[in-house]
């Protein structure tokens, strides 16, 4: 009786020990399971050189979202990055989208700046207003080679 209630007690203890080990690997490699709380809004970039899916979207230095995926526009040859922020964040339709480094050499993330507008963004609408990533490697070029005035 006694060797029973300590196989059903170790039984359960491993199977806790396994579903928290399984919400943690979700919740680190931030995967949604059911739907998610969040809205999508696509933004059309002229570059985002060095930018990832997975990087931040952060408002005033506040991680409000994630970028969900990058894709180029075969037609006008234009990175079209597809933002999923969350949905208690309302986003103007003349918001800035920027692509931004954190430090010298750091990660590339999204950086919007909220716009004057009534009008919110909802699920689908696009970001208008957008600022490619600096290319510091064709600003130093150009320095060299002087053609920068």
């Amino acid at each position: 009786m006694r060797s029973a209630k300590l196989e059903v007690t170790v039984g359960l203890f491993v199977l806790l020990g396994m579903l928290a080990l399984g919400w943690l690997s979700v919740k680190l490699a931030r995967m949604e399971l059911v739907g998610g709380n969040y809205v999508s809004i696509t933004a059309r970039f002229a570059s985002v050189s060095g930018l990832k899916s997975g990087a931040s979207v952060e408002i005033g230095g506040v991680e409000v979202g994630r970028v969900d995926s990058i894709t180029l526009d075969p037609e006008e040859y234009e990175a079209i990055v597809i933002l999923k922020i969350n949905k208690e964040i309302e986003i103007q339709e003349d918001a800035i989208a920027s692509v931004r480094t954190k430090g010298l050499i750091g990660d590339r993330y999204i950086k919007i700046s909220p716009g004057a507008s009534d009008t919110l963004l909802k699920t689908n609408d696009q970001l208008v207003q957008t600022e490619p990533a600096i290319d510091f490697e064709e600003l130093i070029s150009q320095f060299i080679h002087g053609s920068i005035e």
